[in-house]
């Protein structure tokens, strides 16, 4: 999903995360700023951005936003030197991009790069903003590839998104993924200086890319968005001073007792 979000007197712009680009990077507060259209169509929202940026007076961007992903579907025109992979979009850009190109490779000195899901979330966590074009965003090349080698050598310690993913096999006690998750946001600071607020906003744009992998039918991508929805979910119980266990366990008791009929793929309870 593509927001068109405005902040008053200041920008109109495009982004496919609404909490990282105008919250956490930008500094603004969703009350803050306004959404003022979303759209799964590129190029809808790309036409919509320009024409509302001059409606409003503000400053123009030369480029529509669709230029920036080259929905041909071909790769990814990157760059490789002997220190760095340089990618041809900005760091704000840069996951959709890389879920766009999944699977394509790329030779470092260090070794063959192949792009899955794991190494991708990397390379968005790492990224940096290239010092010649703020459009541009690059890695360096040996992190990237002790990276890769920990992450299909499976020697790494698992993060949430792994954990979640462990909790279909049996042997894992999947109670203990919930308090895996509130120590990880905790340990970064998320119960401090977060709020429900923007951890709504966040489960919204996952929705976003739920329904992107559901479309695509694209099974890895649809795992990814359904564990980062239960760990938005998880954190947003928390700010609200809820385990997600009990509100689990208060909705099953509820289904539980339900009954009912399927209509057009959907079950309809009884009245």
């Amino acid at each position: 999903m593509y927001y068109l979000y405005h902040i008053p007197g200041k920008k109109i712009g495009v982004t496919r995360n609404l909490n990282k680009r105008v919250t956490l990077t930008q500094g603004y507060k969703p009350e803050e700023y306004e959404v003022l259209d979303q759209s799964d169509d590129i190029n809808y929202i790309s036409d919509k951005e320009i024409e509302l940026q001059q409606s409003y007076g503000y400053k123009v961007d030369t480029k529509k936003y669709n230029e920036l992903f080259k929905l041909n579907k071909l790769k990814m025109k990157i760059n490789v030197t002997e220190q760095t992979t340089t990618f041809p979009v900005p760091v704000s850009k840069l996951k959709g991009r890389l879920i766009d190109d999944l699977g394509m490779s790329w030779k470092t000195e260090f070794g063959r790069v192949t792009l899955n899901n794991e190494i991708a979330r990397w390379i968005e966590n790492n990224a940096q903003i290239s010092r010649y074009n703020s459009e541009r965003s690059y890695v360096y090349n040996k992190a990237l590839w002790e990276a890769c080698e920990k992450i299909n050598n499976k020697t790494h310690t698992p993060d949430v998104d792994t954990l979640i993913m462990m909790s279909s096999n049996k042997a894992t006690d999947t109670s203990k993924m919930f308090d895996l998750i509130r120590k990880w946001a905790l340990d970064r600071g998320l119960y401090q200086q977060g709020d429900s607020h923007t951890q709504y906003v966040k489960l919204q744009e996952e929705a976003g890319e739920l329904a992107k992998a559901l479309l695509k039918k694209d099974k890895p991508e649809i795992v990814d968005a359904i564990g980062d929805m239960v760990v938005v979910l998880t954190n947003l119980a928390h700010l609200e001073g809820v385990d997600i266990e009990t509100c689990i366990a208060s909705a099953y008791n509820v289904i539980n007792k339900r009954t009912g009929k399927m209509i057009n793929g959907t079950f309809v309870k009884d009245e």
